[in-house]
């Protein structure tokens, strides 16, 4: 390990340019606070950008450690403290930040991102998610957004941090087995380096290999596609058979507008294959309809979901086609601490990057992943009721409980929540 290393990466992307103006966003940890620098030393007309969410205790010290850094090297520094909506806060406080550097940037924005956490993505990301995709990890630039430092570790970031006597801030978050990042982090990656020492840079290398390969894949997917009349006709199924099973699935996918299992891409192929027409539901309003021999997909237009309730403990609530009711436990109810639920409870729908802490899992889990355990249909899932206490999801209708939530056996204080689908309001209930 060499303490350029870091400095010769970033030169090496080509995504810093001396004279451009760029704008990086600065935590304060070592990756960002070397990011920082190395832009400077590489000639780019560089501001800051210090998002202080105010969530722990130690997020003033963090902000005042990245004023000091950025007088000390001379760069502006952008300091945001923005009101977070109740629900996943991370996934809020992520998409607050890159909406911010987009705000804020007369150019790119870049983001200090390592093989260390490319390493971690693809791995999380495998074993929750099947197919190639998962391991394409990160992208070195998405739109303005660049990631110089995407072949660099979080070791070649210490070590130029200490060679150029920069101190960095620690977040305590990184470490906390709650989270499903610090567990492959500290646990699955930490033994992979004890495999083998170059483990992230080779999960890193194997990305961006696969990243190159998917450009010739999609370049492949374009020939059959124009040779079959183009990406909205009806496909014919007979030559899509004739295809190897890897090019048909991924013409099959882009044609959907979505994955598609090995099983689905089978289904697809034969659909229909007796003659006359024949459709096949792919769930969240996708549909593929076989007719004489051609293949065509069509969406339905998806239904808003239902605008939040307030539900009060005890009480009652209509959401959606749901109707909640909390009270004293009964039969087949879910049981949860009254004293952490507080006097009203927030019901909404299920947001992207939705997270909680499931009772008995050990751990946070997205309700994405949730709901594919639970096999819950993709139709279903913006519709059903999702319970918020204290800014924290506390249950999902049918799905989960959470561990902060559920009232431990004999609690002196203890509510029962039940969710039953009634159907639609008629007009002027």
């Amino acid at each position: 390990m060499s303490e350029r290393r870091a400095l010769e990466v970033a030169s090496a992307s080509g995504l810093i340019v001396a004279g451009h103006p760029l704008l990086v966003m600065l935590s304060g940890g070592a990756d960002s606070v070397c990011l920082l620098d190395v832009a400077r030393e590489l000639g780019a007309d560089v501001r800051a950008l210090h998002v202080n969410y105010r969530l722990r205790p130690g997020a003033d010290e963090d902000e005042a450690h990245c004023r000091a850094l950025c007088e000390r090297l001379g760069v502006e520094l952008i300091v945001e403290r923005p009101e977070l909506p109740p629900g996943n806060v991370q996934a809020a406080a992520r998409e607050a930040r890159y909406a911010l550097a987009e705000r804020h940037a007369e150019g790119d924005y870049a983001a200090a991102h390592t093989a260390s956490d490319q390493a971690e993505t693809v791995l999380y990301r495998l074993a929750v998610s099947p197919g190639r995709r998962a391991l394409l990890g990160m992208e070195p630039r998405r739109g303005r957004l660049v990631r110089p430092l995407l072949e660099a570790t979080r070791e070649d970031t210490r070590a130029w941090c200490r060679a150029r006597g920069l101190p960095w801030r620690e977040d305590p978050s990184n470490a906390d087995p709650r989270f499903a990042r610090s567990r492959v982090r500290h646990g699955l990656l930490a033994a992979l380096r004890e495999v083998a020492p170059a483990a992230e840079r080779t999960i890193a290398e194997t990305a961006a290999q696969l990243r190159e390969e998917e450009a010739v894949l999609q370049d492949a997917v374009d020939e059959v596609l124009a040779r079959l009349g183009g990406e909205d006709a009806p496909l014919p199924q007979r030559e899509l058979r004739e295809l190897r099973p890897g090019l048909a699935r991924l013409v099959l996918r882009r044609a959907a507008g979505a994955p598609l299992s090995r099983a689905e891409t089978e289904a697809l192929l034969r659909l229909g294959e007796r003659g006359g027409s024949a459709s096949l539901d792919l769930g969240g309003g996708l549909r593929a309809v076989a007719e004489y021999g051609y293949l065509r997909f069509t969406r339905a237009r998806e239904a808003p979901p239902p605008d939040p309730v307030l539900l009060p403990v005890p009480g009652a609530a209509r959401f959606g086609d749901w109707e909640l009711r909390a009270g004293p436990p009964a039969e087949g109810e879910v049981v949860l601490d009254a004293a952490a639920l507080g006097a009203v409870v927030r019901v909404r729908a299920w947001r992207e990057g939705d997270r909680m802490r499931p009772a008995g899992l050990g751990g946070t889990k997205t309700l994405q992943d949730l709901f594919t355990d639970r096999k819950v249909p993709r139709e279903l899932r913006r519709t059903l009721p999702v319970v918020e206490a204290q800014g924290e999801i506390a249950w999902v209708a049918g799905v989960a409980v959470s561990e902060r939530f559920r009232a431990a056996p004999g609690a002196p204080r203890a509510v029962g929540l039940s969710a039953r689908r009634v159907g639609r309001r008629r007009p002027g209930e």
